[in-house]
């Protein structure tokens, strides 16, 4: 993930190693020190068995831990940081066979799925205990962990560093005659609102038949959102160019007026931390349109750093982007103020050194 790789290779305080199940595009991510440890032949038989027959989540088996135990301690590693909850639960008898200290984080889609299951519950509430310091993107997943049984003294706020410096502020030229531009920029998966987004954009559009909407991302979702978009009348207006790169992503960005990203609670209990391309957006200019969902209100003041309504209402959405986009200058100042934020709160050097200090904090 994008936002890992930018974390991992700003650090300057510490020394950071990769330990991953395989390696994807080296030369766009390059990174020397990492070793690759795939899955052993037994993986896919042992998971089965503890989810199908034992209903729990599987853990490495022994012969893993000891060959990650070796690598960390040849690389005379001081700390393990664990990207992930749901990754550290699998990981649990790494973290009490490992004699130095380990943190975990949590992004959001790793809080609450699975935990109405006893023993999922159980075992994310052992693996908080054997950790040192458990960081969080949002507020709101901490309260999530509190619930769970977490202590609050092991939480640690760590918000995703954005790059601000590679995504200039640019003022943005409102359209003529209704042709706005909208955009939303993620996986295509439940908890993004993707749904609402084509709802209330036909809503809109129906005012406006000059408006487009471009949705970049690729996931699950995808055919069923062109199904959507066809059934609503907009699927001559609504885009999907699939997965971009990260120029390209900037590009579509200055190119359009608006984000949206109407976030919701997935029915498995998904939700978001705070999404990163919404901070990008953000950073860059868009007035965001958004939901009193998860993490986002920690970024954005309703009404003067972006919009916020409620979860899964494609009306009220639709109401906003109506009232908003006819007083262009009142989107002019939400613009400038949610760039504002993502450079105070969410810029990389700063929540980069926050995370050394964590990381010293944890080694003692």
């Amino acid at each position: 993930m994008l936002h890992i790789y930018r974390q991992i290779t700003s650090l300057q305080r510490v020394e950071p190693f990769v330990i991953a199940q395989k390696r994807e595009e080296a030369a766009r991510y390059p990174f020397e020190r990492i070793a690759v440890v795939g899955k052993p032949g037994t993986h896919f038989a042992r998971r089965f068995w503890f989810k199908q027959m034992r209903d729990t989540p599987w853990q490495v088996s022994p012969g893993e831990v000891r060959k990650l135990t070796g690598i960390l301690a040849e690389i005379k590693a001081e700390l393990l940081h664990i990207y992930f909850g749901h990754i550290a639960v699998h990981l649990l008898p790494l973290i009490q066979a490992w004699s130095k200290p380990s943190v975990v984080s949590f992004h959001g889609a790793d809080v609450m799925v699975d935990l109405d299951k006893p023993a999922y519950r159980a075992a994310t509430q052992q693996m908080l205990e054997a950790v040192r310091l458990v960081l969080v993107r949002s507020e709101s997943l901490g309260r999530a962990l509190i619930n769970l049984g977490c202590p609050a003294g092991k939480i640690r706020l760590q918000h995703t560093g954005i790059p601000v410096d590679d995504i200039p502020f640019r003022t943005r030229e409102w359209p003529d005659k209704g042709a706005w531009k909208f955009v939303q920029a993620c996986r295509l998966i439940e908890k993004k609102g993707l749904r609402v987004s084509l709802r209330a954009f036909a809503k809109f559009a129906a005012r406006h038949p000059a408006a487009t909407f471009t949705i970049a991302g690729e996931g699950p979702l995808r055919n069923e959102l062109g199904r959507v978009a066809a059934e609503l009348g907009v699927a001559d207006k609504v885009f999907f160019p699939g997965f971009i790169s990260q120029n390209q992503l900037r590009e579509l960005f200055y190119q359009s007026h608006i984000f949206l990203h109407p976030s919701e609670v997935g029915g498995d209990g998904n939700q978001e931390g705070v999404p990163n391309s919404m901070l990008e957006a953000m950073a860059s200019g868009l007035p965001v349109f958004a939901t009193e969902h998860g993490g986002i209100p920690e970024a954005i003041e309703n009404g003067r750093s972006g919009i916020l309504v409620p979860e899964r209402d494609d009306t009220a959405l639709a109401l906003a982007l109506l009232e908003r986009t006819a007083n262009p200058e009142g989107l002019a100042a939400i613009a400038r103020n949610g760039a504002e934020v993502v450079r105070k709160h969410f810029e990389q050097t700063g929540q980069t050194r926050q995370l050394e200090d964590y990381y010293l904090e944890a080694i003692g």
